[in-house]
């Protein structure tokens, strides 16, 4: 069992944009402080025998220019990498699924109690009407399924292992902890701007998505979003 509250709380949400030479793209921020040194969470978030542990099995070179994919996921390209020098840490990668390619850039900090601080950007030109049916949850709630698995890599109580997520995910658990995140990031899309009526009526279908039973039909688009995918045009060569 795990404390939905408590991992709920531990996440810091942010909607937002940024223009680029191809135009503007949105911008979904998810930040989280995980319970140990900046170099254990790095090597935790680029060595593939690690990864796999947390997240999902990975293959391909993990190095600028090489090529990695995520089993079962998306894949890409590594375009930047830059290892802990002491105070920071990051890379950032292309993201490529379902014929869709955004960015992602992972930034890690020492934190300010002790720790390190994780924040991943995932950066992609939207789809108008895919943002107005679902809203930046349909990324935001499956990178938090994501750290999720990582802060249980390195010790919260609870946090199913993957070979054990498939199970859990249809648990009443596991859909009270979609649900919550759904609602906050919600939340978050209002306070970026966006009418609170809007945000929260796409909110509540993204929770419906990501806790559908299994049998349940879904179209292609809620494909996307409960893989944890954002629709975009390419910006691979254009990320800051």
């Amino acid at each position: 069992m795990i404390d939905v509250s408590q991992h709920i709380s531990a996440v810091a949400r942010r909607v937002g944009a940024r223009t680029l030479p191809a135009g503007q793209v949105r911008v979904v921020t998810v930040t989280r402080t995980f319970d140990a040194p900046l170099d254990d969470v790095w090597d935790a978030c680029t060595n593939p025998v690690r990864i796999p542990r947390w997240f999902l099995p990975v293959t391909g070179e993990l190095r600028p220019g090489g090529r990695y994919q995520l089993e079962g996921n998306a894949g890409g390209v590594v375009e930047r990498c830059d290892p802990p020098d002491g105070t920071a840490a990051g890379f950032v990668a292309t993201w490529e699924y379902g014929g869709d390619v955004s960015g992602i850039e992972v930034r890690l900090s020492p934190g300010p109690r002790g720790g390190t601080v994780l924040t991943v950007d995932h950066v992609g030109h939207v789809d108008d009407a895919f943002w107005t049916e679902f809203g930046p949850g349909a990324v935001g709630v499956g990178w938090e399924l994501a750290l999720l698995g990582l802060a249980g890599h390195f010790g919260a109580d609870g946090v199913p292992t993957p070979d054990r997520s498939a199970a859990w995910s249809a648990s009443a658990e596991a859909r009270a902890f979609m649900a919550r995140s759904s609602e906050e990031w919600g939340a978050a899309h209002v306070a970026s701007g966006a009418d609170p009526v809007a945000a929260h009526a796409a909110a509540a279908r993204t929770a419906a998505a990501y806790t559908a039973a299994p049998d349940e039909t879904m179209d292609a688009g809620v494909d996307h979003l409960v893989e944890g995918d954002i629709r975009g045009a390419r910006v691979s060569d254009e990320i800051d």
